[in-house]
């Protein structure tokens, strides 16, 4: 017998915490109680005792080997469950996976009615990576478990199967195993999202997404065929109406709301984000958190009395949820007592609050705002948003030397000191000083995806395009999926009607990598426009305005409206997006070019 087990998996060190709990191989146990039986006597006769001892012995001594064998060796004989447990276990603790697959495979041959045998040895072939092991005993194990906890054990299959390397024979392999519950009444919308969510693993989304609609035709109840709708955004944009479906069928349906505007938020559709959060807020005025995601969207969509309205209700409601003291200033440290958090947010929406008072130039609102910050982790924010008061005031030089002289507290604070002093002397139009702080900072901070890029944006004002260009590809090359840098080069050629074919390549690369992000959308438009395609871009453009309603994008969509000759819509537009920024240069150089008179 062996002395000690090869070390050969460090993954079987995670099974072996997983598979040593009762129910710890998938998920849960869904077995049903088992019924009290009569008395009956023990197989543990001395020589069998002596010899479970004994291997207890060598494991305490190290010996886990020996341990096994002795232990294997008295399940063999007694077909008892509880060593074919232990044995696997202690295979397990010493990362033998082959032994410990052994173990399980003869614990299911002489106990072929258990569900623990059938789960440690799927579980194991997940561990070992054997994909195409598992097959069959996973659909003995689907038999075997309770039709009531059937659907549950499916929808947890692909959380288990995602350590596995091959995807796609992972998925393969899932739907072979799962193919005879895929139109049983109570199975088939978990057999769908799990092979759902696999075939979105292994990069198949179209494959996912028709099982999505699937699940949703079987359960239109459900809220797992929207999720995984939900987790196919932005890349599908045809699973949105499997999410809008269901939505509009069960509007109270906040939670799954919540995640929606998350993802629109996340694709910067803040248009569409807001409209899903007022519903929310709407539904349940009482919930604080949403309130604060709405004040953020407001802001971003350049709302700033909106905003305030939103973050003003937020932190009313979370104050009014603060814990009041107990009357024994013992009574709340019992043991079951989670600790409160001191913030709540509160820090978040003061500093959002300082934003909108600030884009409403309401300069003492804002600093009053910012006094109620008392959280040295956002020191470099206050200030960072004192810095922009004083410069929106005209005292740029003191707002630099404000940001320079900030306490550097962690060590990307000094990039972020040198961006938030960028941002002052873009916010002031400041284009040739603004690139020489990041000529500096790219020198210190070599090849930082995120210094180039806003290099490579002044060299644009600056009207440097090589210097531009070289920035941008050098970003690309760092990074290859940065969809600003293919945007940006794109639209910066549009911009200037050059190398129009190419322009669209890269605006089409950049929406591929970023589907449905408004701006992009609007780059691709504004392509379309030049090149002369006047219809596509129309539709581009509103696709981009709806979702989000930005200056830039007025100026877009409010140009291609006055030339179509349809100038009513065009002037709604161009007022709609003045009422945000007034000062916005695209759209002021749009209204000046076209000489237009009074909006």
């Amino acid at each position: 017998m062996p002395a000690r087990f090869p070390n050969r998996m460090r993954a079987l060190a995670l099974a072996a915490s997983t598979l040593s709990l009762c129910t710890g191989a998938l998920a849960q146990d869904t077995a049903a109680p088992a019924p009290r039986e009569a008395p009956t006597h023990s197989a543990l006769d001395a020589q069998l005792f002596y010899q479970l001892l004994i291997g207890e012995i060598e494991l305490r001594g190290g010996e886990a080997g020996t341990a096994y064998e002795v232990v294997l060796d008295a399940a063999r004989k007694t077909h008892d469950e509880q060593l074919y447990r232990r044995a696997t276990d202690i295979a397990l603790q010493a990362r033998a996976g082959e032994q410990a697959l052994a173990a399980a495979r003869q614990w299911r041959t002489d106990l072929p009615q258990s569900l623990d045998a059938h789960r440690y040895l799927v579980q194991l072939l997940i561990a070992l990576n054997r994909p195409q092991e598992t097959a069959e005993p996973l659909q003995s194990l689907l038999k075997l478990t309770p039709e009531g906890d059937r659907a549950g054990l499916i929808a947890s299959l692909p959380r288990f199967f995602a350590r596995m390397q091959d995807k796609k024979q992972v998925a393969a392999v899932l739907d072979q195993a799962l193919q005879q519950y895929a139109e049983a009444p109570g199975t088939r919308a978990a057999v769908h999202v799990a092979q759902g969510r696999t075939w979105l693993a292994a990069g198949d989304p179209a494959k996912a997404l028709a099982m999505a609609q699937r699940a949703h035709a079987a359960d239109p109840v459900a809220d797992a065929p929207v999720l995984l709708a939900l987790e196919l955004l932005p890349g599908t944009p045809a699973a949105e109406s499997i999410i809008q479906e269901h939505l509009q069928a069960h509007p109270k349906a906040n939670p799954l709301r919540m995640a929606y505007a998350r993802v629109l938020a996340n694709s910067q559709r803040y248009g569409d984000a807001v409209g899903q959060l007022e519903a929310v807020t709407s539904a349940e005025p009482q919930v604080a958190p949403p309130w604060l995601t709405l004040g953020a969207l407001y802001l971003e969509l350049r709302q700033p009395k909106q905003a305030a309205a939103a973050l003003e209700r937020f932190v009313e409601l979370v104050q009014a949820e603060a814990p009041k003291p107990p009357a024994d200033p013992h009574a709340a440290l019992g043991d079951d007592d989670a600790p409160l958090s001191p913030d709540r947010g509160l820090t978040q929406a003061w500093l959002m609050l300082a934003q909108a008072a600030e884009q409403q130039k309401d300069y003492k609102g804002a600093e009053a705002w910012l006094k109620r910050v008392d959280n040295p982790q956002r020191a470099l924010e206050v200030i960072q948003r004192r810095a922009s008061l004083m410069a929106r005031q005209g005292k740029v030089r003191e707002a630099r030397e404000l940001i320079r002289k900030a306490p550097e507290r962690a060590e990307e604070d000094g990039r972020a000191k040198l961006l938030a002093e960028v941002q002052i002397l873009r916010d002031t139009k400041n284009w040739s000083e603004a690139n020489s702080v990041l000529a500096v900072a790219n020198r210190k901070y070599n090849d930082d995806v995120d210094l180039l890029y806003e290099q490579s944006m002044m060299a644009e004002k600056l009207n440097r395009m090589d210097e531009m260009e070289r920035l941008l590809r050098r970003v690309i090359q760092l990074k290859p999926d940065h969809h600003h840098a293919y945007n940006a080069l794109g639209y910066s050629l549009a911009e200037r009607s050059l190398r129009l074919p190419e322009a669209k390549a890269l605006i089409q690369k950049a929406l591929e990598i970023a589907p449905g992000e408004p701006f992009i959308t609007d780059s691709l438009g504004w392509v379309e426009f030049r090149i002369g395609n006047r219809a596509e871009a129309l539709r581009l453009l509103r696709s981009a305005y709806q979702s989000r309603p930005d200056p830039e994008i007025a100026a877009h969509l409010g140009e291609v409206l006055w030339v179509s000759g349809q100038r009513d819509e065009a002037r709604r537009i161009w007022r709609e997006g003045r009422s945000k920024d007034a000062a916005n240069d695209v759209l002021r150089e749009t209204l000046a070019r076209l000489r237009v008179g009074d909006l």
